[in-house]
């Protein structure tokens, strides 16, 4: 586990819906999954007022225009309902499930996974962000799915409030997002994140991360020179303000996954907080085994076994004091959604 779990906050937002197991919750079988094209280059506004800004960034042959709605650009928090869209579908396509660009989501489920409040006012940003979203125009030539293509297109292509209480709040929304992002997923042109993303506060914070999660990766470290970093994050703020942010974070050190350390030079090195550790696989009992059959008669228990190792390995590979009881309440799960 890394120390941004364990740290007792250090800057970060409270874990809101911490859970025993997440192998028993439908909403953390799909693993935070971000798009590879938005974290490489700045498409979102890291201000936290409305940014009505056109912006240009171009680097390396790539030209971005992202263009404003009335209501301002998509920012960085607004970008959790596109990682959660992704997850899903990827959690489906692993799955073997069919996916389309149209994806029906519960308010409910997508705030909770965010770790977002659940409060009346929660639901009214989350409103405010499908609009932005949906507002924001890309102009660009980025490579989505090996398909390079100069288009405009939205962040989503439309959204819609498909049911909803007495008192106006959504209950569950239809969300239809962009070739260019279904491209991406379909391609599996995606990362997984840690669930901590969602804890960090600060909208720089969130990009860094997704900086370091791209180009560090599972590899040693990453050295990039502040001015490139600064250019990559799509900060607003002089130099001499992003090196000062920059020396606050590190100062914090409650980053997931990745440390950042200052290197002579003007030069910026993340290196991974915590060394890949091989864990072997949970060993499952017969009694499990006999109790999967027992909740989905006809289906091939050794196959759901597999799928089961995959969604535990893809979630880090955590101990488990009792996998036998993950497993039969995973497949309870599923045999509850079927």
């Amino acid at each position: 586990m890394s120390r941004a779990v364990t740290a007792g906050g250090g800057g970060l937002l409270p874990d809101r819906h911490r859970q025993s197991d997440f192998f028993l919750c439908d909403i953390f079988d799909a693993i935070p999954k971000d798009d590879l094209a938005s974290m490489e280059h700045p498409l979102f506004s890291l201000a936290t007022r409305p940014d009505r800004r056109i912006l240009d960034y171009e680097h390396n042959a790539t030209r971005i225009t992202v263009t404003p709605s009335v209501r301002g650009l998509a920012t960085i928090h607004d970008k959790d309902i596109l990682i959660f869209c992704v997850s899903q579908l990827m959690a489906a396509i692993n799955a073997g499930r069919r996916v389309s660009r149209t994806l029906h989501l519960k308010a409910h489920d997508l705030l909770v996974a965010t770790n977002r409040e659940t409060s009346g006012d929660s639901y009214r940003r989350l409103r405010d962000a499908f609009e932005r979203l949906a507002g924001t125009r890309i102009t660009t030539n980025i490579v989505t799915g090996e398909t390079e293509t100069t288009t405009g297109f939205g962040l989503i292509e439309s959204w819609e409030i498909v049911r909803k209480t007495r008192g106006g709040r959504m209950v569950s929304v239809a969300v239809t997002l962009s070739d260019w992002l279904y491209r991406a997923v379909l391609s599996k042109s995606v990362l997984t994140l840690s669930r901590d993303y969602f804890r960090l506060r600060k909208p720089l914070e969130r990009r860094i991360y997704e900086l370091a999660r791209k180009h560090c990766g599972r590899q040693a470290e990453w050295v990039v020179s502040v001015d490139t970093l600064l250019k990559k994050s799509g900060s607003a703020s002089p130099r001499r303000v992003f090196r000062a942010m920059l020396r606050d974070m590190i100062g914090a050190g409650h980053l997931p996954d990745y440390q950042i350390e200052e290197r002579p030079g003007d030069l910026i090195r993340f290196s991974q907080r915590d060394p890949v550790i091989d864990v072997p696989p949970p060993v499952l009992g017969a009694e499990a085994l006999e109790a999967a059959r027992a909740l989905m008669p006809g289906v091939d228990v050794y196959a759901l076994e597999a799928e089961w190792r995959g969604v535990w390995a893809r979630s880090g590979a955590p101990r488990l004091r009792k996998p036998d009881a993950a497993f039969v309440g995973w497949v309870k799960k599923r045999s509850q959604r079927r």
